[in-house]
This record gives structure tokens, sequence and C-alpha cells, in this order.
């Protein structure tokens, strides 16, 4: 039976949603609304573009409108933002920014992927940006080009913020880096996130931690340790926001900081109401615990979920999140899954590690990787793990989640097979060996 399906946000979640019940169901109706001005962008690659490592614009751009409606008879219309939710009436309310115009639009299923935008400090200045989408890259990329811009300040300390510190470097540029606390890429273990500092020591990039803006005066910027400094371009990374504003009085439940809890459906509590994307909550699967994981593996399986669900497939569903995460800096990579640090208090866990050659000792072209598993004392299940170096860190990483998705135990550890040969691995892999320490604790 054919049905009327919105989708809010055409970005990675609300796009390949729409593209993916279009491959299962070819006669309903589809239409996006996008409140920006591009869609289907690549949002990860966007530091990557400032850098000019990406050289390409086009690359980070999957596709346009009027492609996605050619190729899969899927309306989008960017430059409309859905302004209200009627849940009782089925109806959404939406404003065209292009010509102020608000009108109504009916659904029979409503999938929510608005995202989140990036928190601002309380400044204006002309050269202040945030960096959340092709716009705002855009700007950015054009500002350094035509203000002859040197000197660069990165405010915050997570992943975007050091993946732009670092593409910036790369393109010549003098970055400087603060942070309000002393907590630097949270998701990682504070004590092994010290090769982030090694590597800014190593190349003369001045930072600061305990450090926040006061004041910013045309170029001029006071800080609160009173240190007064001169900049020409200023990126802030200070978290983001959800955009549920338009959803508090749809009759979509919210949480307490304006997420939405989803099921193992991506249903909200009102069943025609789909959501996916940074905007939802959902729950871990190694674990019986809620979950926010706003990253990209989860709102594209999202999408394919969902688009079962509408297709009238519900055996397919979320089994839950793991929050496998990664970041590259300069010479260093820094991964982790599992529980985040601060989630791991309400366990009785214990640790073990390994500090390794990732490759046989005596092969050239070797680095180190720190590896450490958290599991439960008394099931002896995993629950996290974490790994820093310069090489073999993803590969670590992704053989623990996939542990985790299983939910195997620490001592299972020791019979995971690597495929060894020198330049990979060892014979007892870092993993192995943190099975065997694990039976001696």
């Amino acid at each position: 039976m054919s049905k009327k399906i919105i989708v809010v946000g055409a970005v990675a979640g609300g796009a390949t949603c729409a593209s993916q019940i279009r491959r299962l169901d070819r006669e309903s109706s589809i239409t996006v609304y996008e409140k920006d001005r591009d869609m289907s962008f690549a949002n990860c690659g966007l530091p990557y573009y400032l850098g000019n490592i990406v050289e390409s614009r086009s690359k980070l751009l999957a596709t346009n409108p009027e492609q996605f409606k050619e190729s899969k008879d899927i309306t989008v219309k960017v430059h409309h933002e859905v302004i209200q939710i009627n849940s009782a009436s089925n109806k959404i309310q939406v404003k065209n920014h292009l010509t102020d115009e608000i009108f109504e639009d009916d659904y029979d299923i409503l999938v929510l992927s608005p995202g989140a935008r990036a928190s601002r400090l309380n400044f204006e200045a002309p050269h202040l940006f945030t960096l959340r989408n092709m716009e705002d890259t855009d700007k950015i990329d054009t500002f350094i080009e035509q203000n002859n811009v040197q000197r660069v300040l990165i405010v915050g300390a997570g992943y975007v913020s050091l993946e732009v510190l670092e593409n910036l470097y790369e393109r010549g540029l003098q970055p400087t880096l603060i942070h309000r606390s002393e907590a630097v890429n949270k998701l990682m273990d504070q004590d092994m996130n010290q090769v982030l500092f090694d590597a800014l020591e190593v190349r003369n990039i001045p930072y600061r931690l305990n450090e926040e803006i006061k004041a910013i005066s045309g170029k001029t910027v006071t800080f609160t340790s009173g240190a007064v400094e001169d900049y020409d371009l200023i990126i802030t990374g200070v978290g983001v926001t959800p955009n549920s504003e338009f959803i508090q009085d749809s009759g979509v439940q919210l949480d307490a900081r304006g997420y939405i809890p989803v099921n193992e459906h991506f249903q909200t509590n009102i069943p025609n109401i789909y959501a996916l994307g940074d905007i939802i909550t959902s729950f871990y699967r190694h674990v019986e615990q809620p979950a926010h994981v706003p990253l990209a593996w989860g709102a594209h399986r999202g999408a394919s979920i969902i688009a079962e669900q509408v297709a009238g497939n519900d055996a397919i569903t979320f089994k839950g999140y793991l929050g496998a995460s990664i970041v590259k800096f300069f010479d260093y990579t820094l991964a982790s899954t599992g529980l985040s640090p601060r989630e791991l208090k309400n366990y009785d866990y214990e640790t073990v590690e390994v500090n390794s050659p990732a490759c046989a000792n005596y092969y050239p072209r070797n680095a180190r990787i720190h590896l450490r598993v958290y599991f439960d004392k008394k099931t002896r299940q995993l629950l996290r793990a974490a790994a820093v170096g310069e090489m073999g860190v993803d590969k670590r990483i992704d053989v623990l989640t996939m542990a985790m998705m299983h939910r195997m135990t620490v001592d299972e550890l020791t019979e995971f097979e690597v495929a060894y040969a020198p330049p990979f691995s060892h014979p007892k892999d870092l993993i192995n060996m943190i099975g065997y320490k694990a039976r001696n604790l």
C-alpha cells in the first residue's frame, strides 16, 4: 500500500534513510525537508578539505536534489525547515527560507533526522566560526583565502577541533589550541592522550589547558589567564546542541537534554514517527545501559533498519551500539570501543593492558601500541577497550568491537586467531596477550 513519507534532515541519516526506503518501496511518496543549503555531504571529511588533503570539493558532495529526484524519485527541498509537528493530526509545518512562506504538509510516516548544531561562544566577530556543515566549510575556506590568514586559534579539544588543528597546520597555517579544562578528547582514557601533547610539542604548536576566551576586540583575544594575543581566524568546537526545539510540543518524547529516546525499531514513543542520527539516544549492545553515540555508523545502521520497518519487515531490529570511535592526530591514532570512561563508574571492573610493538619486534618500520581493556570482575565480560599508537590501532579496536558484539569474556581473547606474518602482527597478538595476562588476575 502506497504511503506518504516525510523525512526531516537530508545529511547522512536522513538522505540514507530516504534512499533505503526507496530501495525497498517503489510506490510510496518520499519528501525530504532540509533547512540548510546542501544535502548528503561527507560531514566527517570537512576538516580534510580545509587542509587540502581532499582537494576536490565535489568529492564531499555525494549528490544534489536534482540528481536524487532523477535517480530515486525522492523529492528533496533544501532551505526548508520543519518548524512544528502535530502528531495527533499527522501534519507538519514547514518554513521556506527562500520565500519566508510557511505551509503545512501531512504524512503517514515521519522520520526525524535533524541532527545537532555546533554550540557557540557568546561572542560576535567576523573571524569567529564553527564547523558543522558544508556552508561553514565554504565560509572558512573563503575567509582564509581572502584574508591572508596565518594565525589560527582553535577552541576545544574534541575530535573535530583536533582534526581541524592538524589539517590547518598541514595547510601551512599557525594554529594555537586552548581548552577550558584538562580533560581533552573525552572518549579516551586521559593518560593515553599524552601523545596529543607530544605531537603538538614536537611541532612547536602552542596549547593551553584551563584556558578560555574572555573578550574579542578585532583580532585581539583576551584570555581568562590574562594573556592577550592576536589571531586572524578563530574556530570553536565546544560541543553540540540537539536541533529538537521544533519537536518539544509535538507529543514526541524528549529526554532532559533534548534528545529523542528510540526503541530497537528506531521508533519514538509515537509508532509512526521514527528518529535516527545525532538526535537520538538508544542503548548499548553488550551491557544493559542507555547510550548516546552520535557517530556515522549508527546513523547509517538506523537508516537501514527504519527502511526495513517501513517496508513491513519488523524482524530486523537494532541490537545496540558499541560506541567504537577513532581519531587521527598527526602520526598517532587514538581509538576506543565500549563504554565511555565516565560510564565505567557503574561497574566493578578490572583492567589489563599491554604496550608492545604492533608487529614482530625485529621487523623494520615498527611502532608500539598501548592497548588497555576493561572487563567485569564477576562475569569477566569485556566492557571497554582503548588503544593508542602509530600503526595497527584500528585493527585491534575493530577486533575487540566484534568481541564485545558477541559478549565475549576477556579470557576468550586467548582464542583469537591472528592473521600472522612479521609485517603485521605477532604469533601471539596483543589481543591474545590481553587474554593471557587477564588469566593471572
